[in-house]
């Protein structure tokens, strides 16, 4: 994933295009990964990790019905974040994450490896669906940003 790292900065500095992110099960790694690379600075403004329901509504502006009646972990939720996000970063790219990271806390409807993952660049918004069979918690979240990575270099 270094590479792929290296290759989103490298892309996103050439095009002058800032970036911003709010992660919910990876818990940072996302933005850990951006910010080991060199020059990612000029890129990388904010990284938020609002991993309790609580920063979803309070920083994030998540409507407290939509986490009630969808709960954080769904397309609605993960919409919002990546929405309000961009209100708050001012960036050209905001990236979202919310999902079930286990090995605990899936459910039949939500499993272990449920992920969504939603990304923003001007008036166009993508929140993709994501399944990681994986019951390994650090193989769940290192997926997760593989995915995110690849998302972002489709988007640019």
């Amino acid at each position: 994933m270094k590479k792929l790292s290296q290759k989103v900065v490298k892309l996103l500095i050439k095009k002058r295009l800032k970036i911003s992110f709010a992660e919910s099960c990876t818990g940072g790694l996302l933005s850990s990964y951006i910010t080991s690379i060199s020059g990612s600075s000029k890129v990388f403004t904010v990284g938020l990790v609002t991993y309790s329901n609580e920063a979803k509504i309070r920083i994030l502006k998540v409507p407290t019905r939509i986490i009630m009646k969808y709960g954080a972990v769904s397309h609605e939720t993960c919409l919002f974040m990546v929405k309000n996000l961009n209100k708050v970063s001012k960036t050209n790219i905001s990236l979202s994450i919310t999902g079930v990271a286990g090995p605990k806390g899936g459910t039949k409807q939500k499993p272990v490896g449920l992920v969504y993952i939603g990304i923003k660049k001007g008036n166009k918004i993508l929140v993709k669906k994501c399944f990681f069979r994986s019951k390994k918690r650090i193989l769940i979240q290192r997926a997760t940003v593989n995915q995110a990575l690849k998302m972002i270099l489709k988007i640019i």
